[in-house]
This record gives C-alpha cells, structure tokens and sequence, in this order.
C-alpha cells in the first residue's frame, strides 16, 4: 500500500509554470506506475499523464504535449509533473496516483491510490 500527498499548486498567470510533487510513503514506490489526473469544476477525471515504474516510459494526454513533464525520483519517492505554457483550461484539481499495473495506463479505475488533490488556477 502507498500513502500519496500532492503539493505544488497554486494561482498562476496564462503562460505561466508550476511544478506539482507528489511525495510516496512506503518502500515499494519503485514498483508502482505513477499518474497525474485532474479535475476541473462538473467533469470528470481526466487523465493528464503517466510514467511506468522505471521512468522508462511515459505518456500524455494530447491536451498537455509539449507543455508538462511527468518524472520521478525513486531515490526519492517521489513524482513531479512540471507544467509550463499553461492556460485557464488547464485550471483543476490535480491528482497523483498510483498502479500496480506495468504499463501506463490512462484509465481512471486501474489507478488504486490516489493523494488529496492540489489546486491549480490559471488566470488569462
């Protein structure tokens, strides 16, 4: 089981960046694949991006290529999403979570752990 705790939101201008961390408790962070889902006001979770166990291999939800960066430190349990370009649609909650899973997944149910949520708000 992994304990996940978000930090790094926060009020920022259009064009701006944010560097989100999640920070893992446990000693098997290396064995999970790791994602950032988000939350806007009325929808639903949306997947933003994931990495696998090894930070070998990631992936992007079309709406952020080019813009974030998800990585991890193993040595640190911890993964971070570094968000630049950003714009009001990408105002949310953001979500880190976790899966047992080998590959990444951008499917909401394959991720059993989830943190709190941080807030991050874009003004244009």
């Amino acid at each position: 089981q992994v304990q996940l705790v978000e930090s790094g939101g926060g009020l920022v201008q259009a064009g701006g960046s944010l560097r989100l961390s999640c920070a893992a408790s446990g000693r098997t962070f290396s064995f999970y694949t790791m994602a950032w889902f988000r939350q806007a006001p009325g929808k639903e979770h949306d997947f933003v991006a994931g990495i696998s166990s090894s930070g070998g291999s990631t992936v992007y939800a079309d709406s952020v290529k080019g813009r974030f960066t998800i990585s991890r430190d193993n040595a640190k349990n911890t993964v971070y999403l570094q968000m630049n370009s950003l714009k009001p649609d990408d105002t949310a909650v953001y979500y880190c979570a976790a899966s047992r899973l080998v590959v990444v997944t951008t499917r909401q149910t394959n991720y059993a752990y989830w943190g709190q949520g941080t807030q991050v708000t874009v003004s244009s």
